[in-house]
């Protein structure tokens, strides 16, 4: 059996091996690190992004691309990470770092060259893997084992772990659903269940991003579950209930997700997380079409809220606990609309003698609630006919 990641095909990207030899991976002075060999060993694809650990300094980092003519941004450099671009691939380079002093959210690092100690300083042992460049594993806490076992586990004690950054309570979780089939480690799940209510420090930027990747997962239901047990993320027993029924009918919307957890808080979870308007704005029109095909309103929903309306049936399916044959019914209808504008203006209806103000807006809805329980059938000639003068 070939050497996963001997034959890897990021590590064999021209751009990658121009990118380490720059910064002597010949001599294993620079390695990946973390996720992209995780994935690698697992078996699962990964991006053009790629980690990497160092012995040289910020400095060097930057002076050693520049001169091999690759990009070079010093996008965390106080921290020792600058990030290099080659083409298509990005590299994340940060110089081997022992942890000073830290307060949960803040690090104050030393650099230096010893790899155990930058090994000891991460936060699962999945992530402390290292690959040279030709593909040679350096693996000093055994992480592998548990990458292949799918065991996210904390490196050290779980406490310590946590103390040195909170939002690793999160990950914690994410991980174990991304990539440990949502079983959840008992020392580990143990050191989060003593968090909660301690988090208050936390960047709420930093918590909603982890939420919401969690959110964008094939399976996590059964992890928020743990979590709403737990205190650290409260949900009604109903909104569990759609989460489960969501991800049976093979739903794997983050921003549905958000609707079925939000229902009518949404505002308070994006200040909560300080969630995007537009993420939070999908959401509210999938909640609205949900409610509008809860009640069979198939038209309405698909005139006022458009392709929200399809992640809105998967909604209103869950929360109803539709079975499958109402579910395909429902889908079948919405598929089979089209939609063409509505046909009258306020100008049309003014042309008809009606004095623009309050009185003609609410004509001219009355007119549009028509057209849409005929779905969509009649005309505007039609619509003009029922204008009460």
């Amino acid at each position: 059996m070939s050497d996963p990641l001997a034959t890897a095909d990021w590590l064999n990207r021209t751009e990658t091996q121009a990118i380490l030899a720059a910064l002597d991976g010949a001599r294993r002075r620079t390695r990946a690190v973390g996720g992209v060999v995780r994935d690698t060993i697992m078996g699962r694809a990964h991006g053009n992004d790629i980690d990497m650990a160092t012995e040289l300094l910020p400095e060097e980092v930057m002076a050693r691309a520049k001169a091999a003519g690759i990009a070079c941004y010093p996008t965390g450099i106080a921290h020792g990470t600058v990030t290099l671009k080659l083409g298509e691939t990005l590299a994340e380079v940060t110089t081997l770092r022992s942890d000073v002093e830290t307060d949960g959210r803040h690090a104050v690092v030393a650099f230096g060259t010893d790899w155990v100690e930058d090994a000891r300083r991460r936060d699962f042992t999945l992530n402390a893997l290292y690959c040279a460049a030709d593909g040679t594993l350096y693996d000093p806490l055994d992480g592998a084992k548990d990458a292949r076992a799918g065991i996210v586990r904390f490196i050290g004690d779980p406490a310590e772990r946590i103390a040195e950054d909170g939002l690793r309570v999160y990950r914690f979780f994410r991980l174990s659903a991304s990539h440990g089939q949502q079983r959840l480690d008992p020392d580990g799940l143990t050191a989060c269940a003593a968090t909660v209510g301690k988090l208050g420090h936390l960047s709420r930027e930093r918590v909603g991003s982890e939420v919401m990747r969690m959110l964008a997962l094939p399976k996590v239901a059964m992890t928020l579950a743990v979590m709403s047990e737990i205190g650290l993320l409260p949900l009604e027993d109903a909104a569990l209930k759609a989460l489960v029924a969501y991800e049976g009918f093979g739903g794997q919307s983050a921003t549905t997700r958000l609707a079925l957890i939000g229902a009518d808080r949404l505002d308070a979870l994006q200040a909560e997380w300080r969630l995007a308007n537009d993420i939070v704005s999908a959401a509210q029109h999938i909640s609205q079409a949900a409610t509008l095909l809860a009640d069979d309103r198939i038209a309405e929903a698909a005139y006022r809220h458009g392709e929200a309306a399809v992640e809105g049936l998967a909604a209103a399916a869950s929360m109803g606990q539709w079975g499958l044959a109402r579910l395909s019914e429902a889908a079948r209808a919405l598929g089979a609309l089209v939609v063409p504008p509505f046909p009258v203006s306020g100008h049309d209806l003014a042309g008809l003698g009606l004095t623009p103000g309050p009185a003609l807006g609410q004509e001219l809805a009355r007119l549009e609630r028509a057209w849409i329980e005929s779905g969509f059938a009649l005309g505007k000639g039609e619509l003009l006919a029922l204008v009460k003068r």
